[in-house]
């Protein structure tokens, strides 16, 4: 398989090792008959953990050197499944019952699993696990992978407190349930070629990637017994308490922060914007199956640990997939919706169709089947493109190359598998046809800008793992993306949103929605990660009280600021007014004409030479500048007023930032420093007034020529970067020519050398017809083999 990949296989810290080892007497094999247990609404903590151990042949011996290893008093049940003969009894129970030194118990009827104790399917049943139960059902055609069914069951019922076991044995029965369990939350283990007496069943389990250690029965047992007094499994809590008491760990000390940027550094994802509660669990996993109870120990492992990291960053990646996945979906499409896209499309239309988040690939089969059923005929003479992408590498190489276990035949019809599948000894490829119209690659629906003119998106059961913050960026990229009434298939436990401008709902139950033809709104940038995830909060107390402080603190400076601050405003290095600050009406006005928050077009006539003064001389020493006594009319009464203007900086950015402050000159006067006339007369007063409005208009004058002066130098910069560029443009625009025509050459050779391959594929073809009438009418036993001793071609005498 092109994408393997690895099962941890590190051996889990030593610790402490209990009691239990004593030697005591074997228990007899006994018959179940326990009443049925009652249902609890948290069926997390309905029953023990639970170990399902699986094998088929070779499996019993495997079985035997698992148990004998562990300790009596465990605190968990143990769930013996195997390929056994339905029509002869079966002696399992009674020989495992002799080598165990627990008590070994054959189920025949509804029973409730016991600590310490270990139950044995019959032969003519099979046993799941329902409602806290282990519970008998008959053998029909869709139960005869007995492990799978047995595993997929533990991991509904048990979550994270299930553990799965794949021994000696062979085909591929256990991959899709160590699968399942893996996805709950729960343990896998698979024996080791070396001591597995038939490795293929192991063997295609820890292909599948979903195999977390692979050790000896002995060394199983081991682990085993260490990671049940892990809290992982021993205390299950609620998804609620267990979010809380994350993040109470997590605001000790930055150790997520931590863990994220270990993330980061190696797989170029940033898993702050996922969902805490399903981090929690995930993270929490690793930490079991490392025997690892802190997170700071956690974080400092890896850091020097990449293949962890690896495995961390496989867990985070949920690949629940599979074939048809909720058929009614598939059917909806196929009679409703393909049909109404395809009514669009001309004969030689594209149809396009974008799958986010497809792990295995699964889904985008199941969606490019589907097509070509709807086309039919009509399937050759249209383009069709699906797009599967991931954030997984691995995942994406296992999706290309198509090669899928026999378990499929679960989910795909025996129609479906000769049509579009080809048989591989014991696993299924998809077919070239279907292959060839689609395409994988690595992508994050996140950060990465999304394909373009799609006809279908399907994001299923990817939005519920991240942030209401990244909903908000997804949902208006997949409305840019898709084409005029283009449609949006999410997962059962997702919505748009608050986006009804964007969607309209075509399919309630489905969740299939349909685009509007509105703009896209551009959505805002998502606040990056810096820090710890929860660095913002503490504890109750502590958050009630600097709550009210910062309320109180507030309130005392709204009633000062309003009782005695001067009015005020804050503008930018462009003179854009950013806040008002106090009572501004005395001195800013909004004139006619369209709306502006220019502070020179808004400040009154009489006061803008003053205050554009100020402003330029407090931005050229980038120190605070004042003007006393600065008249203003209003109300036909001529007030003096200052006018300060203070220079300050904000982090993040570097230009500089104004407040200005308009304070009139009677708040500040004190007795004994008032201002003394200008002059004896009124026509004196009158004089000293104009003279200091002519030196004020002065100032002003030779600022606007001094920045005129600025501005011009500043446009004959500017225009001979604009000369360069337009230079470098027009070499560009040679060079892109130049290419254009190297391309044209080299589309014609490579149009060219598809003829002559063409050629040469229909002389092969011819030759190879050649061959094998050759070796059909030869009655010699001949064999070819390659380098690997495979059988290529044989005679028919052979």
């Amino acid at each position: 398989m092109a994408a393997k990949r690895k099962a941890i296989s590190r051996a889990s810290p030593s610790r402490k090792k209990t009691s239990g080892t004593e030697s005591t007497r074997s228990k007899p094999a006994v018959k179940a008959t326990a009443r049925p247990a009652r249902r609890s609404r948290d069926k997390s903590n309905l029953i023990c953990p639970i170990v399902g151990i699986g094998g088929s042949a070779g499996g019993f011996e495997a079985t035997m050197e698992l148990l004998r290893h562990l300790p009596t008093k465990n605190g968990t049940a143990f769930v013996v499944v195997q390929h056994l003969d339905p029509h002869h009894a079966s002696k399992l129970a009674s020989l495992l019952g002799r080598a165990c030194r627990m008590p070994v118990i054959e189920v025949t009827k509804r029973i409730k699993p016991q600590a310490n104790t270990v139950y044995v399917q019959p032969a003519n049943k099979c046993v799941i696990v329902k409602n806290g139960s282990l519970v008998l059902v008959h053998r029909t055609q869709k139960l005869n992978v007995t492990i799978d069914h047995f595993f997929e069951s533990l991991a509904e019922a048990c979550g994270s407190r299930g553990i799965g076991v794949l021994l000696s044995g062979t085909g591929n029965d256990g991959t899709a349930g160590l699968r399942a369990i893996k996805v709950a939350g729960g343990l896998t283990f698979a024996q080791d070629e070396q001591s597995a007496k038939f490795a293929e069943m192991p063997r295609n389990a820890i292909r599948s990637g979903f195999v977390d250690s692979v050790k000896s029965p002995r060394e199983i047992a081991r682990d085993i017994h260490q990671l049940v007094e892990h809290p992982y499994l021993r205390r299950p809590l609620t998804e609620s308490e267990a979010e809380q008491a994350g993040k109470s760990e997590y605001e000790k000390a930055d150790d997520l922060g931590r863990i994220f940027l270990s993330l980061k550094k190696q797989t170029g994802i940033d898993f702050s914007n996922y969902k805490f509660a399903t981090l929690n669990r995930r993270i929490q996993r690793r930490m079991a199956l490392r025997g690892i109870n802190k997170l700071n120990q956690y974080a400092r492992l890896l850091r020097g640990n990449p293949e962890e990291v690896e495995a961390l960053f496989d867990d985070l990646l949920i690949n629940v997939t599979r074939f048809f996945r909720d058929p009614k979906l598939f059917t909806a499409l196929r009679k409703r919706f393909l049909p109404a896209i395809l009514r669009k499309k001309s004969r030689h239309g594209e149809l396009r169709v974008w799958v986010p988040g497809c792990a295995t690939g699964e889904e985008v089969y199941s969606f490019a089947i589907c097509i070509l059923e709807t086309l039919g005929q009509r399937a050759s003479e249209m383009r069709i493109q699906i797009f599967g992408t991931d954030l997984s590498e691995a995942m994406v190489d296992h999706a290309r190359a198509g090669i899928y276990s026999s378990a499929i035949e679960k989910d795909v019809g025996p129609a479906r598998l000769k049509r579009f599948f080809e048989k591989r000894d014991s696993s299924y490829q998809i077919s070239r046809r279907v292959r060839d119209i689609c395409t994988f690659a690595r992508h994050n629906v996140i950060t990465d800008p999304p394909f373009s003119r799609l006809d279908l998106i399907s994001c299923r059961n990817v939005l519920i793992y991240l942030s209401p913050q990244v909903h908000k960026r997804c949902i208006p990229q997949f409305h840019h993306a898709l084409n005029p009434s283009g449609y949006l298939v999410l997962g059962s436990a997702e919505s748009i949103g608050t986006f009804d401008e964007l969607f309209d709902v075509v399919d309630k139950k489905n969740k299939i929605y349909v685009k509007k033809v509105v703009p896209t709104p551009r959505p805002a940038d998502l606040i990056r990660y810096e820090g710890p995830l929860f660095g913002s909060t503490t504890r109750s107390t502590s958050i009630d009280a600097t709550a009210f402080s910062a309320q109180l603190l507030q309130a005392a400076d709204r009633i000062m600021l309003g009782a005695f601050a001067p009015a005020a405003v804050v503008i930018d290095h462009d003179m854009r007014v950013q806040q008002f600050r106090g009572q501004t009406e005395a001195f800013l006005q909004h004139s006619a004409g369209p709306a502006t928050l220019n502070l020179m077009q808004m400040v009154r006539p009489n006061l803008m030479a003053d205050v554009r003064n100020v402003i330029r001389r407090s931005l050229k020493t980038n120190k605070p500048a004042r003007k006393e006594r600065s008249a203003i009319k209003s109300n036909g009464k001529t007030r003096e007023i200052n006018i300060q203007v203070v220079p300050f900086k904000v982090p993040m950015h570097d230009k500089p930032w104004l407040l200005v402050i308009f304070d009139e000159t009677t708040r500040t006067n004190r007795p004994g420093k008032l201002s003394q006339p200008l002059g004896k007369t009124a026509s004196q007063r009158e004089i000293g007034q104009l003279r200091r409005d002519l030196a004020a208009t002065k100032e002003s004058l030779q600022a606007i020529i001094e920045e005129q002066e600025a501005t011009n130098e500043e446009l004959r910069s500017a225009n001979e970067e604009i000369e360069s560029s337009n230079e470098e443009l027009q070499s560009t625009n040679e060079e892109l020519e130049t290419a254009k025509e190297e391309l044209q050459s080299t589309n014609e050779e490579l149009v060219t050398l598809n003829e002559e391959l063409s050629n040469r594929n229909l002389e092969m073809m011819q030759m190879n017809n050649d061959l094998n009438n050759l070796l059909a009418s030869i009655q010699l036993p001949i064999v070819m083999v390659d380098n690997n001793l495979l059988v290529r071609r044989a005679t028919p005498a052979a």
